[in-house]
C-alpha cells in the first residue's frame, strides 16, 4: 500500500499506538506520529505543554489513582471554583466526562472517570463560547476559518455529540471579529508545533466574554466525514473534501521521504 490513513478514534486509534506499528511497518500513514499522537491524547501531558509555551489553558488538577486520598472535595473547590469538570486524562469523544457541581456529584463522577484512566483531570469550568479551528500542514502548518459549536445540551457531552440529532448546532464559519479569528488561528497553529503534531488536527478553543482566546485541547485524528467540522472548516476556507485529503496524503508521504533520510544506527 501506499498510505495508510488512520480514521481511528480513542484508545489504540489515536494515542501513538497504531501509529508506532505503522512505523515499525515502515508504511507512511496520514497525521501525527507517535509522539503527537500520545501527547494529543494525554490531557494533563497536553495542558502542561501548552502552559509551559505560555498558550491560555483552562486552569486544572490531576489525580492518579495510586494518591486517591488527595482527590478531595474542599479542596478542589478552593483551587477552582464550582462548578468543575471532571475527565479521564487519556480518551475522547467526552466519554466519562462530568459537569460537578456539589459533593455527590463529586464523588460520582471521580469513581466513574476512574473507571477508564489511571490518572484524571478536574477543570474549571468556562463560562464562554465554543470555537473550533483544523490545522494543517507538517513544518510550516495553516488555520481554517474557525467554527463554532451550540450545544443544546449543558455541555457538548457524548449524547450530544452521537446521540441526539439536534444535540448542538454548527456555525461555519463561526461570526467573530477580524482580529478574533486572526488570534484563534495563530493560536491554533502555534499549539499544533507544541504538541509535536504533523498533518492535521483540530484545536478547540473556549472564547470568553468575546474576546479572551483560551485552548481547551487539540484532536489529533478529527471527525472525517463530510459533514464533520473539520473539512467542513476547511471547505469554508476555500480547500475542497477531496482537496484535502490529496493534501493530507502527500504530507504523509513527504514526512516519510525525509525520515527515511535520517540515520538510525552508526553502521
Amino acid at each position: 500500500m501506499d498510505v495508510v490513513f488512520p480514521v481511528l478514534h480513542g484508545t489504540f486509534g489515536e494515542d501513538g499506538t497504531v501509529q508506532g506499528l505503522l512505523k515499525l511497518a515502515d508504511v507512511p500513514f496520514v497525521g501525527a506520529g507517535v509522539l503527537g499522537s500520545a501527547v494529543g491524547m494525554d490531557k494533563d501531558v497536553m495542558k502542561r505543554l501548552l502552559r509551559d509555551a505560555g498558550l491560555p489553558t483552562v486552569r486544572f488538577l490531576v489525580f492518579e489513582r495510586s494518591s486517591l486520598e488527595d482527590v478531595n472535595f474542599e479542596r478542589v473547590t478552593q483551587a477552582l471554583g464550582l462548578p468543575v469538570f471532571i475527565k479521564p486524562a487519556n480518551l475522547g469523544s467526552s466519554v466519562g466526562i462530568h459537569k460537578v457541581k456539589d459533593g455527590n456529584e463529586f464523588e460520582r463522577a471521580v469513581k466513574d472517570a476512574f473507571r477508564y484512566d489511571n490518572k484524571i483531570l478536574v477543570e474549571e469550568a468556562i463560562q464562554g463560547r465554543e470555537i473550533e479551528c483544523a490545522v494543517l500542514g507538517n513544518d510550516n502548518p495553516i488555520a481554517s476559518l474557525p467554527g463554532e459549536i451550540m450545544p443544546r445540551h449543558e455541555f457538548y457531552s457524548y449524547e450530544a455529540k452521537y446521540l441526539d440529532d439536534k444535540g448542538a448546532v454548527l456555525e461555519i464559519p463561526a461570526k467573530l471579529p477580524d482580529e478574533v479569528v486572526k488570534q484563534i488561528q495563530e493560536i491554533a497553529a502555534r499549539a499544533f508545533k507544541v504538541l509535536c503534531c504533523e498533518g492535521m488536527a483540530r484545536v478547540d478553543f473556549f472564547l470568553r466574554h468575546d474576546r479572551e482566546v483560551i485552548v481547551n485541547e487539540i484532536n489529533t485524528i478529527p471527525g472525517f466525514t463530510k459533514i464533520s467540522m473539520y473539512p467542513k472548516m476547511w471547505e469554508a476556507s476555500g480547500v475542497s473534501y477531496t482537496e484535502l485529503i490529496d493534501r493530507l496524503i502527500q504530507l504523509a508521504i513527504e514526512r516519510f521521504k525525509r525520515e527515511k533520510k535520517l540515520k538510525t544506527s552508526f553502521s
